[in-house]
């Protein structure tokens, strides 16, 4: 009998389920779904069909030794799976009620786009030839290869995901995403050489600098891109130190068209590495070619680094990033649910983006962290398990509320100016919106009777009473009215935080 895509991953399953937990396999197993079996490549592909991008990120990191025995083990050793990873959101202008995403589970950094297959090896890593042979023997780890001393082909080392069409922009990081894709569609040919990028942890130095050299790679193949941080680098030379092959490190350095160097404030009392990279810049420099660097504080800020090596520094552009507003959190939120297929509230990721400001991979975590305890414990991911799950997140972050943005949301909900509510003016839709905004007032401060009313057109504290009390007694009488407060108040904590 001819097997189906069900019958292959019935037996899958058989041979997972007694490998995992009872819980684990009712949580990242049982909503997968077979999809196709077919015959290529002589061997069996079978395709599985993932709920969202978050399965598959779980699943290469977490088993993936045990898929790829097990399906060797159901389909042959020449079995492969691919997966197919379905996004359930409706396109508004087609009509569409889906799409799919077809990614690798380890695919290889040289596999061109397009459906992906796990075969049951991991990639080799990419070749490492050494200048003159013996040095790979004495275990420098040199990605460089130097045909007669004239071009230099090297592994990039580069993040493939850091490109500019998925990095957000914002007020908090407009000049330097400019000025990383000018330099990119022009490397060495513009005045911001070297492009010093500075900002504090997470706000998205190494993408932006990485996506430079992802684009210079892509539209000048012929050109020698490297990245490297700046540990990396002083590894590297002190490992050409004990084997004397510093002439070839050097040499090596200085064939390089696009030099990027992450956390250059890590060069800080090794005066040798200075020293070696001061005469890798100028020669750099001297001929043309783009150098890019990255540290967390201003050049001027960085101790423990020559003054010859940070005035260089300044020879091109110094850009900083800054912590994203809200609306570049929001984006930022947006674009990692849709890219993982997560399918999340609105007011969920407005209470992550309004509690979590500083840090745009604390930002992405949370949102990981939030999906990752709904699907483990099987919760509806709703405000109130964004709150019991981020509160340690939410307390750091979280500033009192004032009087002056109870006003404002108050205000937007009745569609009443905030002028009117401190005016004198006794209209009954004003004198309401007044009320709750005391009554918000008085709860969610510690401000006085007193201050209160004067944030009110100068009212005394009589009247402050007297406003919450009208409201709560409305409350206790009016279900529809108890709502509408029920509704302000939870848009008073998603907006003033």
């Amino acid at each position: 009998m001819e097997l189906t895509a069900e019958q292959a991953w019935d037996e899958c399953l058989d041979v997972i389920r007694d490998n995992v937990s009872v819980q684990s396999y009712r949580t990242w197993f049982e909503p997968l779904k077979p999809a196709s079996l077919e015959e290529k490549d002589n061997g069996l592909s079978l395709t599985v069909q993932l709920p969202s991008r978050f399965y598959f990120e779980w699943l290469e990191e977490h088993y993936f030794s045990l898929l790829r025995s097990t399906v060797t083990r159901v389909l042959g050793p020449n079995g492969k799976l691919y997966y197919d990873v379905t996004i359930e959101k409706e396109d508004a202008e087609t009509g569409n009620s889906g799409t799919s995403m077809h990614l690798p589970a380890r695919k290889p950094a040289n596999e061109p786009p397009g459906r992906a297959l796990w075969s049951d090896a991991r990639p080799a890593p990419a070749e490492r030839t050494a200048s003159h042979g013996p040095a790979a023997d004495h275990g420098i780890s040199n990605p460089f290869v130097i045909p007669g001393i004239r071009k230099v082909q090297v592994e990039s080392r580069l993040n493939p995901n850091y490109t500019f069409d998925r990095f957000i922009e914002g007020d908090c990081n407009r000049l330097a995403r400019s000025a990383a894709l000018a330099i990119s569609q022009n490397p060495g040919g513009t005045s911001f050489n070297p492009f010093l990028l500075y900002g504090g942890v997470g706000l998205g130095k190494t993408h932006l600098i990485q996506a430079i050299g992802n684009y210079v790679k892509a539209n000048n193949p012929g050109g020698s891109v490297l990245y490297v941080s700046s540990e990396q680098f002083t590894n590297e030379f002190v490992r050409a130190i004990q084997h004397n092959k510093v002439s070839d490190f050097s040499l090596m350095y200085r064939q390089i068209d696009l030099l990027i160097i992450d956390d250059v404030q890590f060069f800080s009392g090794k005066e040798k590495t200075q020293e070696e990279f001061f005469h890798i810049f100028n020669a750099l420099h001297q001929n043309g070619k783009q150098i890019v660097l990255s540290a967390d504080r201003a050049p001027r800020d960085i101790k423990g680094v020559e003054e010859r090596l940070l005035s260089r520094f300044h020879w091109g552009l110094s850009a900083d990033v800054q912590s994203p507003e809200f609306e570049t959190r929001m984006a930022i939120l947006h674009r990692k649910a849709s890219e993982d297929g997560i399918d999340i509230g609105e007011d969920i990721l407005e209470f992550v983006a309004h509690n979590i400001t500083s840090n745009i991979r604390e930002l992405e975590g949370a949102l990981i962290r939030l999906l990752a305890h709904g699907t483990l414990y099987n919760r509806d991911v709703d405000l109130n398990l964004a709150r019991e799950v981020l509160k340690d997140l939410v307390s750091e972050s979280r500033t009192p509320v004032t009087i002056d943005q109870i006003q404002r949301v108050v205000c937007q909900y009745f569609n009443v100016s905030e002028d009117k509510v401190r005016a004198k003016t006794r209209k009954r839709e004003v004198v309401q919106a007044r009320q709750v905004a005391m009554y918000f007032a008085k709860e969610l401060t510690h401000s006085s009777l007193k201050t209160i009313g004067l944030h009110f057109g100068g009212r005394d504290h009589s009247t402050v009473i007297h406003a919450c009390q009208s409201i709560r007694n409305q409350m206790e009488t009016d279900k529809a009215f108890r709502q509408v407060i029920e509704e302000i108040a939870h848009t008073v904590e998603l907006r003033t935080r």
